[in-house]
């Protein structure tokens, strides 16, 4: 059963380094569980998965997808690093500070002092 299946699945892949792969990446999902698309038959999993692949129950794209995620070590994300996202708080608290310094910069009047406030020039002039 299975030279035959094996000699019905080279159609479908590549090579056959791949559909070693790739069965045994299927092979290894029915056997933590995942839903079968072809009939038991009392057949080992890496049997059920090649004749998934030959029957094209289950696209061997996907399958490809699948054993190179699992193999992949190292994983590009495209959230931003803690290194940036500190330079960034710290960006944001040198921000807010600088504004309130421009705040008391361009306010130079005392604080008992109000602008337009001119009871103290009245009390000068008495």
């Amino acid at each position: 059963m299975a030279r035959v299946t094996v000699e019905d699945c080279i159609d479908k892949v590549q090579n056959r380094f791949d559909l070693v792969l790739i069965a045994a990446g299927r092979a290894r999902q029915i056997a933590a569980g995942a839903e079968l698309t072809v009939p038991e038959d009392r057949d080992k999993n890496s049997v059920i998965a090649l004749r998934e692949i030959a029957e094209e129950t289950i696209a061997a794209d996907t399958l490809r997808d699948n054993v190179i995620q699992t193999m992949q070590r190292h994983v590009e994300v495209d959230e931003p690093e803690e290194d940036d996202m500190e330079a960034q708080m710290v960006s944001h608290q040198f921000a807010d500070n600088i504004d309130e310094s421009e705040v008391l910069v361009a306010d130079p009047a005392p604080l008992g002092e109000m602008p337009g406030d001119d009871s103290a020039d009245d009390g000068d002039a008495a």
